[in-house]
């Protein structure tokens, strides 16, 4: 009689586990066990998304750093408002405002004093409003916007790497010549990261008084090393030439290790960004400080239509002499194309007319004035006649340059194209 209880209790048992199991396997469990699990992935995504600040404000109070403590506090406050967590900004630029009146909790960032020059007082970096700026997508090649991601997923996954013991103190070089976007590209990095973004033209660091430079080189970095930002250091040859070059004064080379110290130094408080146009001037020891480096040199055919098409926007040009444009700015940088295209919006609103594409050659041909011939190929025509230069771009592409397509270049009809390509005239009776 016991054994037959036991084992009809035994049985209900066991039949009760199989239906709760059945039971919350069936499909609203099922549902709330998912966005239970999303909840939770999310809280743990958005923790970790915080965690940088948080250890930056626990590292400041260890040190007694109250200033560390302020600005980064702050910058969690902005960065939880941007999420959608309002009450918590709130509450923590309460809490700043409590402990100290003179501090702006809604602009506290704008309120931050800069390093200036022990000498002269004046500042040594200025603030660049990235927000307020509105400009075009940076235009990239492939192996350039993969080095830029590699980059801004390392930065942002500070955290989940220090965790699993991976060094995550990283900087970027940036080296080509100018006008080639390396300030847009550092503008880029700092509204991706959600970072003011300090700029320090490194001409201006150097004091007239030597000795005072490696005192603003270390206002500089202390700064930065207090102030979530990125700190790009503009003509950064100007103070990182090679140690070696017997022009320079011996005081000055002393700078360079210096600079080379604070780089060491810097830890991970801060992104830094250096820019050049003379990368063959940098010091060996400098390069091996960035872990990232990034040539932004002239752009290529496909980037150059990219350009063209972001910066004519709303010009109506049509494919022909888009591709026409295209050619006629080999050599060209991204800042050359896109000063032309704003010469030619400029015109259209002033003179209210629909720029054609005699007029983006002109302009292009001014842009060469003072360029080399070794970059720009239009730099070899700008002083040419026009039958020259029909000439020159007919056997350049015959295909390309129709006759058609050069008297509309040129401002001539076809014929008189034709007559300059194919008959062979003198040129002082052409």
């Amino acid at each position: 009689m016991g054994e037959d209880c036991g084992a009809r209790g035994m049985g209900s048992f066991f039949g009760l586990k199989v239906n709760l199991a059945h039971f919350f396997s069936t499909a609203p469990f099922r549902s709330l066990d998912a966005r239970f699990t999303f909840c939770q992935n999310r809280f743990m995504a958005t923790e970790i998304r915080f965690m940088n600040e948080l250890f930056r404000i626990v590292g400041g109070a260890l040190r007694l750093d109250l200033d560390r403590v302020r600005n980064y506090t702050s910058f969690l406050a902005d960065k939880l408002e941007e999420s959608g967590d309002s009450s918590s900004a709130t509450r923590l630029r309460k809490m700043l405002d409590e402990t100290n009146h003179e501090l702006r909790p809604a602009n506290l960032r704008g309120a931050r004093t800069l390093p200036v020059d022990s000498d002269s007082r004046f500042p040594l970096i200025e603030r660049v409003n990235v927000r307020s700026l509105s400009e075009p997508p940076v235009v990239l090649s492939e192996e350039q916007s993969a080095t830029l991601r590699e980059f801004l997923s390392v930065v942002k996954s500070h955290a989940q790497l220090e965790a699993q013991g991976i060094p995550t103190d990283v900087s970027l070089l940036l080296y080509g010549p100018p006008g080639c976007g390396k300030s847009r590209v550092a503008r880029h990095i700092a509204r991706e990261l959600g970072l003011e973004l300090y700029l320090a033209r490194l001409d201006g660091l150097i004091s007239s008084y030597l000795g005072s430079t490696s005192k603003n080189i270390r206002a500089l970095f202390d700064f930065a090393a207090q102030t979530p930002c990125v700190l790009f250091l503009d003509e950064f040859d100007a103070i990182a030439k090679l140690r070696g070059d017997t022009q320079e004064l011996g005081e000055l080379k002393r700078v360079v290790n210096s600079f080379i110290q604070s780089l060491d130094t810097i830890g991970k408080e801060s992104i830094v960004l250096a820019a050049t146009n003379h990368a063959e001037l940098l010091d060996a020891a400098i390069w091996r400080r960035f872990t990232y480096r990034l040539e932004l040199s002239y752009p290529s055919p496909a980037m150059r239509a990219e350009m063209w098409l972001s910066f004519l926007n709303t010009m109506p040009f049509p494919q022909a002499d888009l591709e026409i444009l295209v050619d006629l700015s080999e050599g060209f940088s991204g800042s050359d194309i896109h000063d032309t295209c704003l010469r030619l919006h400029r015109r259209r609103v002033t003179e209210s007319i629909e720029p054609t594409l005699h007029d983006a050659f002109l302009t292009l041909l001014g842009v060469t004035v003072g360029s080399s011939s070794e970059t720009k190929f239009l730099s070899k025509l700008r002083l040419a006649t026009p039958r020259s230069i029909a000439i020159s771009l007919r056997e350049r592409d015959s295909q390309r340059y129709s006759h058609a397509a050069l008297g509309e270049l040129l401002g001539v009809s076809k014929s008189t194209a034709y007559r300059w390509t194919t008959l062979q005239e003198v040129e002082t009776n052409g």
